[in-house]
């Protein structure tokens, strides 16, 4: 039996080391499915509830294993839904490949039915390469040029085949004009910059007596050169968000995450230092970084597309972070700094922790969600993956979990989609099957998507070798970030219409597919309740019934903006009393001092 085009797109995938498509079928794609019917389902098709799941799932896989992350759907609806979960994968600088049916070559221009203009819709998404497969021998090229550049450009790509090129028999491209050979290998480099650049660097980073680190996602892979250059200078690390699991948390001098969702002591670390040194990341808040011209900035990036930008760094070293910090480090003067600054970072990170502890145990009614997150930290497996959907669950996620080494988490950084905390975790346990993964999710994102993704959860748990994955949502029937977004931005009252929502028993949901679901009420049973979801034999659900009085409050956020958000909740908020109290509680914890207390 001769090979047919879509034969060889998956013989091509194995040859590049996939191992899963996340996809949902349609007729767009029906050869290739055939195809997957005669390889044996290799790569294995994992079929989402949606296409904007399947892309969501093949960032996260691409996120929580470093390869490339693939996904698959049908003409026309099917292609339109994988856009978000592509824009999440632009922004966040991921490589995932979108693999798209069209309709019949002979159709198209004829508003035939689910006919879209897929170039035209996938042109922003996948800038760095795009392409349409209309006859055979263009194939090996298109399906590796769009690997290569989705590796080498840490972007999405898309290959859109017709469904009628799909069936065609395979013939590989000749050795003759307007022909164009491709090959499978994809040698392993390493970027750096050049000396010059390295000691002008070393020379800015030596004369600091108060220098900041921020790391990103991109010093991942740098964890024991970030820590020496740290050690050397005498430096405090932010983490943006990105790169909550690039460092450590357990280490003195590492601040905690930077920006709205961030802590004091990199808000203070920002705002006192003189010497800047950001690493792998792109953080886009530049109000949260040292006031123009009152730092010196160095910054190192891999990508010379996004130096040089959110700050006036004077050295931009464009290279891998490790091999940048290798050549940097012996650079770096090695005799004693003065401790102060050291010690004040220090200091300032221990009396926030003390201050999350004590945030942690307010009361609320029913249960306050910082506590369901800071009661998970000491319970947290040494190799577990988190995932955390948008929201204020993602305030929690930043400021309670500590990343130990090994540890792995992640979020829609850039994008901040709603919708991804559980696809990531899908994603996450095909990357790693013999891992735990807890996905922390907003009550608007489970009604959004989480509840049908637990279907999927269910379908495939079996493939596991570690079953454990723990949705945790935090139920407060409130669309609770952008609720309290109103009242501190817009001066405006909670508008019911919009931000309520209906409650729903999502644990109950669980059990109806077979899965742990457990509903927790009362403050007293959030550890137990924990407890059972990471001793559990497969997926669990955590319904945590939480306050949405308990306010997201910014690091840097002053007496007189609390006042201006009071003010607009008295001017007609339904919950008005409750609010007040519950945000001067959290604030008053940064006044505090000794043992930790209820407070009523």
């Amino acid at each position: 039996m001769s090979s047919k085009v879509a034969d060889h797109v998956l013989e091509r995938l194995r040859e590049w080391g996939v191992e899963q498509v996340f996809g949902y079928p349609g007729d767009g794609i029906n050869g290739l499915l055939a195809a997957w019917g005669r390889a044996g389902n290799r790569p294995r098709f994992v079929q989402s509830r949606h296409e904007e799941m399947s892309a969501f799932q093949a960032v996260g896989y691409a996120k929580f294993s470093g390869r490339l992350g693939v996904c698959a759907a049908t003409s026309g609806p099917g292609a339109i839904h994988l856009l978000n979960g592509l824009y999440d994968a632009k922004l966040d600088h991921v490589p995932v490949l979108a693999i798209v049916g069209q309709t019949h070559r002979s159709a198209m221009g004829g508003s035939y039915q689910q006919e879209v203009d897929l170039h035209t819709l996938f042109k922003d998404v996948a800038s760095d390469f795009v392409e349409t497969v209309t006859v055979p021998e263009q194939l090996p090229n298109v399906v590796d040029r769009a690997i290569r550049t989705a590796y080498a450009r840490r972007a999405p790509t898309a290959v859109i085949i017709p469904g009628d090129v799909q069936e065609l028999d395979y013939s590989p491209p000749t050795h003759e004009f307007k022909m164009v050979p491709s090959s499978l290998d994809r040698t392993s480099w390493t970027a750096v910059p050049s000396e010059d650049s390295v000691r002008r660097a070393a020379e800015i980073l030596n004369t600091g007596d108060k220098v900041a680190i921020l790391v990103g996602q991109g010093a991942a892979g740098a964890r024991a050169e970030v820590e020496r250059i740290a050690e050397l200078l005498g430096a405090g690390v932010a983490k943006a968000l990105l790169g909550k699991d690039a460092l450590s948390d357990e280490l003195p001098y590492v601040t905690g995450a930077i920006g709205l969702l961030g802590t004091r002591p990199s808000y203070e670390l920002m705002r006192d230092c003189d010497t800047l040194l950001t690493i792998g990341s792109s953080f886009p808040y530049s109000q949260f970084l040292p006031d123009f011209g009152k730092a010196r900035g160095v910054q190192i990036d891999i990508d010379p597309h996004m130096v040089g930008m959110r700050y006036p760094y004077e050295v931009n070293l464009v290279g891998d972070a490790k091999a940048t910090l290798e050549r940097l480090i012996p650079l770096i003067a090695a005799e004693e700094r003065g401790r102060e600054w050291y010690d004040t970072v220090c200091d300032n990170v221990v009396r926030w922790r003390d201050v999350m502890e004590r945030r942690a145990g307010l009361s609320a009614d029913p249960i306050n969600p910082e506590y369901v997150t800071r009661a998970l930290d000491p319970l947290l497996p040494d190799d577990a993956i988190v995932s955390s959907d948008s929201g204020s669950a993602a305030n929690w996620y930043a400021r309670h979990l500590t990343m130990r080494p090994g540890m792995r988490a992640s979020l829609s950084g850039t994008l901040a989609t709603m919708g991804c905390g559980v696809p990531y975790a899908i994603g996450a346990k095909f990357a790693h099957p013999d891992r735990p993964a807890i996905a922390l999710v907003g009550d608007g994102a489970m009604q959004m998507n989480g509840l049908a993704e637990l279907i999927t959860a269910a379908k495939y748990k079996h493939l596991w070798d570690d079953p454990r994955l723990v949705v945790a949502v935090f139920n407060n029937r409130d669309l609770n970030q952008v609720t309290w977004e109103m009242r501190a931005m817009e001066g405006a009252p909670s508008f019911l219409p919009s931000q309520e929502l209906p409650d729903v028993d999502y644990a109950a949901f669980a059990r109806s597919l077979g899965l742990t679901g457990i509903r927790v009420e009362k403050p007293e049973d959030v550890e137990p309740a924990w407890r059972a979801g990471l001793e559990s034999d497969g997926p669990a659900v955590l319904d945590f019934l939480t306050d949405p009085a308990v306010p997201p409050i910014p690091p840097h956020a002053t007496w007189d903006q609390l006042e201006a958000t009071a003010t607009s909740i008295l001017k007609g908020d339904p919950d008005r009393g409750a609010m007040i109290r519950q945000g001067f509680k959290s604030k008053m914890q940064e006044f505090l001092s000794g043992p930790v207390r209820k407070t009523d």
